[in-house]
């Protein structure tokens, strides 16, 4: 039987990186049915949306989809691809391990979190209001109508949206991970304290949500008390949930304590449909130069394969990974202790040597 699979090459760095995450992925043994759909920069030229209705159509067909990072300007141009995909297809779960592995660039030693992140809603949902306009002067007229004069004419706006029924079934979500992969603690992070009305109803129905596992402990934290508490124990978290905005932030921060972005996996998931990438982008910059770290990509390889059932496969796959990453000679620039070191590896090579190790496997 061979699985039905999205391949979304992404640009920049994307085409690369998914090409050695398919090599990889062949290699365990399991058959595949790419199905090839493209969106990003490139797409934009030509289709004149980074999203075409084909690679949505794709995804709703096999379910499941396997996709590089693709750009988004900052500041200008289109809105993201990546938070259209996931609205689009209601994938509102974005679930992010980060895990130390021996070798790799870290300070730290046993390191084992998943962030679970809302990914639908929030100051991501794309509800703005650009500086002069009249849709912006008359939302600034109403508010300070309501509120005293507390914004100013000069102001631009984002809305922030929390909602019971969004809240509900992330923090749902995060504590179902927790019991189908024996984990052992769900933190709820959020800014209640300050913001009463938005993360105080994001903390009220993790609250509700959580007396209904109680094989599984919960833990309330500020997010900014979270981000200090990360960078000195990291090893006391476990599973954190947290709304859309402050689940990025943290899911880079934890990538930091773990060797950076190139092993930082990742999966957006809703009903009965999952879309894989890695968190980083696509730093178009690097792009054509076989240097890039394709682990990352090919971690996110790994969730799918569990997603799909393929157990054994995944675990073969990680452990051929970590293997590479314990040898330390055919790993990339970032995974050196040096940046400069002479001895780092393009991406093709990571996935020979990955490829290799499971062969012997």
């Amino acid at each position: 039987m061979a699985y039905n699979i999205t391949l979304i090459p992404g640009d920049g760095v994307g085409p690369e990186i998914t090409e050695a995450t398919r090599r990889v992925l062949e290699a365990t043994g399991v058959r595949f049915k790419w199905e090839p759909a493209y969106a990003g920069a490139a797409v934009m030229e030509k289709e004149g949306t980074p999203l075409p209705d084909s690679v949505l159509a794709s995804v709703r067909k096999n379910k499941v989809a396997l996709k590089g990072p693709v750009t988004t300007p900052v500041g200008t141009g289109f809105r993201s691809a990546n938070v259209a995909l996931r609205q689009s297809l209601d994938l509102y779960a974005c679930v992010r391990p980060c895990k130390t592995y021996p070798g790799a660039p870290s300070p730290f030693e046993g390191v084992d979190i998943v962030i679970v992140r809302e990914n639908t809603e929030d100051l991501y949902a794309g509800v703005e209001f650009e500086m002069g306009t009249a849709e912006a002067k008359e939302l600034i007229d109403f508010i300070n109508k309501k509120k005293g004069n507390v914004i100013r004419a000069d102001s631009g706006l984002s809305i922030k949206m929390i909602t019971e029924s969004g809240s509900r079934r992330i923090v749902k979500f995060a504590f179902e991970y927790a019991r189908a992969y024996g984990r052992k603690k769900v933190t709820a992070t959020q800014k209640a304290n300050i913001m009463k009305f938005s993360d105080g109803l994001f903390l009220s129905v993790a609250r509700e949500v959580a007396q209904k596992y109680p094989d599984i402990e919960f833990q309330e934290a500020l997010i900014d008390n979270l981000c200090m508490q990360l960078v000195r124990r990291p090893q006391e978290y476990d599973v954190i949930v947290a709304p859309n905005l402050y689940g990025d932030i943290i899911s880079d921060l934890c990538a930091g304590l773990v060797g950076g972005l190139g092993l930082a996996p990742g999966a957006n998931i809703g009903d009965g449909m999952a879309v894989f990438e890695p968190t980083h982008g696509s730093a178009p910059k690097y792009a054509g130069k076989d240097r890039v770290n394709p682990m990352a990509m090919m971690l996110s390889g790994v969730m799918m394969l569990r997603h799909i059932g393929e157990v054994k496969a995944a675990d073969r796959l990680e452990k051929a990974i970590a293997d590479v990453i314990a040898e330390g000679r055919s790993v990339t620039y970032d995974m050196k202790e040096r940046r400069d070191d002479p001895s780092a590896v393009g991406t093709t090579r990571v996935a020979e040597a990955v490829i290799e190790k499971l062969q012997k496997s």
